[in-house]
């Protein structure tokens, strides 16, 4: 790392939850939990595309990933299942730049529940996202 990298913000370490493709794409990492659970990515090698910059699938899939654990560590556990993805991508991001996704708004309806984030790379806006989840079918409501 160069010292005109950013670091890691204190605290964060491997994400509290994995899974196949995570693992796959490694550098998820997380902090805090409940209303204060944070989630973000170190920009690494396994995360670039052809030109040397950040992958839009590894975006899509740290918003998805993020806003849905996010909104779980803030209900209690309730498990949800990503119905709708828009993504609006705003700036790329280079190796070695911290990222970290920012739940702005929730609207809840029955077992829909909208969500919009940002992604951010210190103040520049990397991405932005409006989400549909829906309850699982073994959810508890």
């Amino acid at each position: 790392m160069t010292s005109l990298e950013p670091r890691i913000p204190e605290g964060f370490g491997p994400i509290f939850r994995t899974s196949p493709v995570l693992e796959a794409l490694g550098g998820f990492m997380s902090r805090g939990e409940g209303e204060e659970l944070e989630i973000g990515l170190r920009v690494g090698p396994d995360h670039l595309n052809a030109r040397g910059g950040l992958h839009g699938g590894v975006i899509a899939t740290l918003m998805d990933v993020a806003t849905g654990y996010m909104l779980a560590a803030r209900s209690g556990g309730r498990r949800r299942i990503t119905a709708r993805l828009t993504l609006d991508y705003r700036s790329g991001a280079a190796p070695g730049e911290w990222l970290q996704v920012h739940l702005d708004r929730i609207e809840a309806d029955g077992r829909k529940t909208r969500a919009h984030a940002r992604l951010m790379s210190g103040e520049r806006l990397v991405a932005e996202a409006s989400l549909l989840f829906i309850d699982a079918p073994s959810a508890k409501a």
